[in-house]
């Protein structure tokens, strides 16, 4: 019975850790997006101080909405990474005690 348990406890892990990788890759290019988002809002700002018309101004706000979703976004994605690595520990523990 130990082992049956065992062998399910090293599939939920093999499927954790690839769960983790997937998001990591996902992290990566939501990095990259927001790297850009933001020096679009950056220039968009600037563009929105020189000109002073409505048109810049929105263009700069929907620039700087953008870039803040994106950064929830990537928190978002780190969370949800934090929360599967303790639950790989959690996993790991189990393993550890049933291998006693």
């Amino acid at each position: 019975m130990i082992m049956m348990f065992g062998k399910s406890a090293e599939k939920r892990l093999l499927e954790v850790s690839r769960r983790i990788g997937k998001e990591k890759e996902e992290l990566l290019v939501a990095e990259e997006q927001l790297v850009s988002l933001v020096n679009d809002a950056d220039e968009a700002r600037i563009r929105s101080l020189v000109s002073e018309t409505a048109l810049s101004d929105n263009d700069h706000r929907d620039a700087s909405r953008q870039a803040k979703n994106m950064e929830i976004h990537c928190q978002q994605i780190r969370n949800e990474i934090c929360r599967l690595e303790e639950f790989q520990n959690e996993l790991l523990d189990k393993l550890k005690l049933e291998k006693k």
